[in-house]
């Protein structure tokens, strides 16, 4: 349950605030005592599978997925042999809509993590089966240190914000060389009033490679 890349420069001085003292005892004692998601090992993989340096798109979530062996550290993402999460479906048909991806069979995102897109919640742990129960415990606080990290990078990056909860990041994204991108959450209560139809994925790649950055190839292959 270590940062050990290029993110722990730009975030290990969150490690010895109070805060994150409060939410390590807290964090711990939760997997000691109940079941919690994602496993331990997992909880840092969006920042192991995507270095800092190589971060060109943000996809920020919630919380993690809260049923068994579903999370794994990635925000949208689920283990092979899981259904494929209604939000997720919706981000399936609009990228078929907007790019022509087929829809895969699968939900697992980790080749868009390993092409640069780091899939953040902003909160990193989950009690099983209780959504959100992990709110306001302090993670909070520390992805919005990763979100300045990544803010304060010279190289352009892509924030697609989906949903009022990671809208409000927008605020803090000061520089201008990023581009930030809202719509509606993906989720099937309020897909339609605007998420389906927004083309973010088209956007991101037109303004990487407007900026000489390589495009993110989107299709999730079928297992």
């Amino acid at each position: 349950m270590m940062i050990e890349n290029d993110w722990l420069p730009a975030v290990e001085e969150e490690f010895r605030k109070p805060y994150y003292k409060e939410l390590y005892k807290f964090i711990v004692n939760e997997y000691n005592t109940t079941v919690i998601y994602p496993p331990a090992d997992d909880i840092f993989n969006a920042f192991h599978f995507t270095p800092l340096s190589k971060v060109k798109v943000v996809i920020l979530g919630q919380d993690p997925y809260h049923n068994e062996r579903q999370a794994h550290g990635l925000s949208f993402s689920v283990l092979p042999g899981n259904d494929t999460p209604p939000s997720l479906q919706n981000i399936y048909k609009e990228l078929n809509d907007d790019l022509g991806c087929y829809i895969p069979n699968n939900g697992y995102l980790k080749k868009w993590a390993d092409q640069g897109v780091l899939l953040l919640n902003t909160v990193l742990t989950v009690r099983a089966h209780q959504a959100n129960s992990h709110q306001n415990r302090g993670w909070e606080k520390f992805t919005d240190a990763v979100i300045e990290a990544v803010n304060a990078k010279e190289e352009p990056v892509v924030f697609l914000l989906w949903g009022a909860p990671a809208g409000k990041k927008a605020k803090m994204l000061t520089n201008p060389n990023h581009l930030v991108l809202t719509a509606p959450h993906p989720s099937p209560l309020s897909a339609y009033r605007g998420f389906f139809g927004c083309k973010h994925f088209s956007q991101t790649n037109e303004f990487l490679k407007a900026h000489g950055l390589e495009p993110i190839d989107w299709q999730i292959e079928n297992i």
